[in-house]
């Protein structure tokens, strides 16, 4: 027997917004990956749902290249911008460098530019609790807040939020957004 997949109860023309790299670090919790095909389909079962737009950093690795360019197929809205490399650790003369590409300030100024729509709700596909500050200022203009994450990916300042916002996590939505199961 199949559980019921979660019909989100949409109050209007609804903006998505995924933070593919928040997403795609799930997995290592999740034990399984996020579809981004699966996810496009389940959301797009929402007639309230207009854009989807996902956020991912472009880089010269051809994974991220081929990443960008399917999301694109499927239908999202893409944002990004080159990702940084920032050296964490020095081994023996060698470098280590770590991949970093954060969408706060992009999100948040597309957000802040949908306000002068007729966006009544927003859903967020992240955990970081660095939205605190906008997810309060959509709650005070009586705008619908959405927040899917992993347990263990969701920020105390998000956690913390009481009221006028919705906090489910992914694996809690009834529906299979899965795609390879990690090891």
């Amino acid at each position: 027997m199949t559980k019921p997949s979660l019909q989100l109860k949409l109050k209007g023309k609804t903006a998505v917004f995924i933070d593919w790299a928040n997403v795609y670090g799930w997995k290592k919790s999740l034990r399984k990956e996020v579809d981004a095909t699966k996810l496009y389909r389940y959301l797009k079962t929402h007639k309230e749902v207009g854009t989807i737009y996902f956020c991912f950093g472009t880089d010269k690795h051809p994974k991220s290249k081929k990443q960008i360019s399917q999301a694109k197929r499927l239908g999202y809205e893409i944002i990004t911008k080159p990702v940084k490399y920032i050296i964490t650790a020095q081994i023996e003369g060698k470098k280590i460098y770590k991949r970093k590409c954060d969408f706060d300030m992009e999100i948040s100024i597309k957000v802040h530019e949908l306000l002068n729509k007729d966006i009544r709700g927003f859903i967020f596909f992240t955990g970081d609790g660095d939205f605190e500050p906008l997810y309060k200022m959509l709650i005070s203009l009586k705008k619908q807040v959405i927040v899917i994450y992993a347990h263990g990916h969701l920020g105390k300042e998000v956690w913390e939020l009481e009221r006028g916002i919705f906090k489910k996590a992914i694996d809690k939505l009834g529906i299979n957004l899965f795609g390879i199961t990690s090891k």
